[in-house]
C-alpha cells in the first residue's frame, strides 16, 4: 500500500519518518515538494522553540507527546550536535526595552540594573547575550518544560534519515491531479517536475497532504470539484537571524549530554525571552540556539501578506527588517551583534488556533453505515489479527461510527512517570488495529 506524503516540511519529513518505521515498507512512501529549495519557509526559518505544557485542553496532550518524542529522538541520534537540541530557559522582560545604551541612570533617576557589568557566562538565570543594562528576566520555565531546536537542521537530519531507508522524494514536482479506479477509490497521483515538466504516476491508496500555508491550494488542485474549505489561514512573520560575540559562552564543549542541568558547565543554558518593544508596537521574542551559536529574533507578524504560489518566490519587506534590526539593537546593544540572515516564512494557523489531524473527505451517514457493517461482517478475522477484543461502536442516530481499540491500563491520570510506556502501547496498538483493517478497507467497493 503506497502513501503519498505532499509537502517535505516539518510534518511531512517527520509524518515519512516515522511511518518508515512501522510494517509500512519505505520504498512505498513518496514525498513530493513543489518549492525548489526544500525548507524554504516555516520548517527551516520558524523559531524551533519547543514546550511541553503551553497548550490549550483541545491540545495539550498533542503537546506532551511531541515533546517527549523530541527529546527521545535527541537522545536517540545525538540531537544536541546534530540539531541543536538543548534545554532552554524561557523568560520575560517586562521592562520597557526603549531609551538609550549610554543612559546615566544615577542622573536620570533609573534603576542601577542598567549601569551593571554583563552577568557572568556561568549565571544561567539570564541570557549573557542580553544588555548589561536590562534588568534580570522572570523565569516561565527553567527548561524542564521547554527546549530549542533548529528547525532547518532537524528538517534535513529527518530528510536523510528517511532517504536512507528507502523513502522516495520527488523535488522539485508538483501533485497535480488524482487517479481513480472504476469504484472511486484512489488509486494514484499525477506528479510533475518541476524542472523537466515530465509527468507521471506514483500509485498508491493512502494520501497526507502536509503543506503548511499551502495545504488549502494543494487540496484544491487535487480536488477541484471539493466543496470542502480546508481552514488553514497564513501568517506571515518576518525574522532575523544574529550572531553575538557573547554567545555562545568560551565555555562550550564539543559534546554535552542533553540531560545535563542548566548548572553544569558542560552545556550552557539556551534561551528563550519573551517581551514588548512599546517604540515599534509589538512583542519580540527571541531564542539562543546551539550549538551554531545563533539568537534568533521574531515576533513581527502580518496575516495581510499574500502567500506567495511558492515558498521561494517570498517578498521580504524592509522596513519590517528595520524594525527587528531596531529592536535587536534595543535588546542586544549597539554593535553587538552581526545579521547572518533576514527571512520571511508563513506559518499555517487555525482559527481556534488547534491542529487540524484527520480525514478531509466527510462522508453521508448512509454510507458510513454500509462501510461500518461490511467490516463488522469480517469482525472475526479481524480481532483474531489484531491479537484481541476490538469495539464496534455504530453510534446510533448520528452519522459517525466507532472502530477502536481499548487500552485497560495507562492514562493521562496517572503519573508523569508512566506516560512514555503509555505512549508506546497506543502506538503499538494503533499500528495492530490499521494492520488487522487494512486488508478489509482495500476490498471496500461502497
Amino acid at each position: 500500500m503506497a502513501t503519498v506524503i505532499v509537502g517535505a516540511g516539518i510534518i511531512g519529513t517527520s509524518t515519512a519518518y516515522y511511518l518508515s518505521q512501522s510494517k509500512t515498507t519505505p520504498s512505498s512512501i513518496h514525498l513530493i515538494e513543489s518549492s525548489p529549495k526544500l525548507f524554504a519557509s516555516a520548517s527551516g526559518y520558524a523559531a524551533g522553540f519547543l514546550a511541553r505544557d503551553w497548550f490549550s485542553p483541545a491540545s495539550a496532550s498533542l503537546g506532551r507527546l511531541s515533546f517527549d518524542l523530541h527529546r527521545k529522538l535527541a537522545k536517540e541520534h545525538n540531537g544536541y550536535e546534530r540539531w541543536g537540541y538543548s534545554r532552554s530557559t524561557a523568560t520575560s522582560l517586562a521592562e520597557t526595552i526603549g531609551g538609550d545604551d549610554d543612559e546615566d541612570w544615577l542622573g536620570e533617576g533609573t534603576s542601577r540594573v542598567k549601569a551593571a557589568k554583563r552577568i557572568a557566562e556561568n549565571d544561567d538565570t539570564r541570557p549573557v547575550w542580553l544588555a548589561p543594562r536590562h534588568g534580570r528576566p522572570d523565569i516561565i520555565d527553567n527548561g524542564d518544560g521547554t527546549a530549542q531546536v533548529d528547525p532547518y537542521e532537524l528538517c534535513q537530519f529527518l530528510l536523510s534519515e528517511c532517504k536512507i531507508r528507502g523513502v522516495k522524494l520527488h523535488h522539485p514536482a508538483q501533485a497535480t491531479s488524482v487517479i481513480r479506479d472504476p469504484s472511486g477509490a484512489l488509486s494514484s497521483i499525477q506528479i510533475r517536475s518541476s524542472t523537466s515538466s515530465e509527468e507521471y504516476t506514483i500509485p498508491c491508496t493512502r494520501l497526507i497532504i502536509a503543506a503548511g500555508a499551502w495545504t488549502p491550494q494543494v487540496f484544491s488542485t487535487l480536488f477541484p470539484s471539493s466543496k470542502i474549505n480546508i481552514p488553514v489561514s497564513p501568517l506571515a512573520g518576518h525574522s532575523l537571524l544574529l550572531r553575538s560575540p557573547h554567545w555562545p559562552p568560551p565555555y562550550l564543549p564539543t559534546v554535552a549530554s542533553i540531560d545535563k542541568t542548566h548548572t553544569s558547565r558542560q552545556q550552557p543554558p539556551c534561551h528563550a525571552l519573551f517581551t514588548t518593544d512599546p517604540l515599534a508596537s509589538y512583542s519580540p521574542e527571541l531564542f539562543s540556539r546551539l550549538p551554531a551559536g545563533h539568537v534568533y529574533i521574531a515576533g513581527l507578524n502580518n496575516a495581510d501578506i499574500p502567500l506567495p504560489s511558492l515558498a521561494t518566490e517570498s517578498v521580504i519587506d524592509p522596513e519590517a527588517i528595520d524594525t527587528l534590526k531596531g529592536t535587536a539593537e534595543r535588546l542586544l546593544g549597539k554593535g553587538e551583534f552581526e545579521v547572518e540572515r533576514e527571512a520571511l516564512c508563513f506559518r499555517p494557523v487555525t482559527r481556534r488556533g488547534v491542529p487540524i489531524v484527520g480525514p478531509a473527505r466527510k462522508g453521508k451517514e448512509e454510507e458510513n453505515k454500509a462501510i461500518f457493517n461490511e467490516l463488522l461482517s469480517f469482525r472475526d478475522s479481524i480481532e483474531e489479527r489484531f491479537g484481541g477484543p476490538v469495539v464496534w461502536d455504530n453510534v446510533e442516530g448520528r452519522r459517525v461510527c466507532r472502530i477502536a481499540a481499548e487500552i485497560v491500563e495507562g492514562g493521562y491520570r496517572d503519573g508523569e512517570e508512566s506516560w512514555p510506556e503509555t505512549h508506546e502501547a497506543m502506538i503499538e496498538s494503533m499500528v495492530r488495529l490499521e494492520q488487522a483493517l487494512s486488508p478489509h478497507i482495500a476490498k471496500l467497493r461502497i
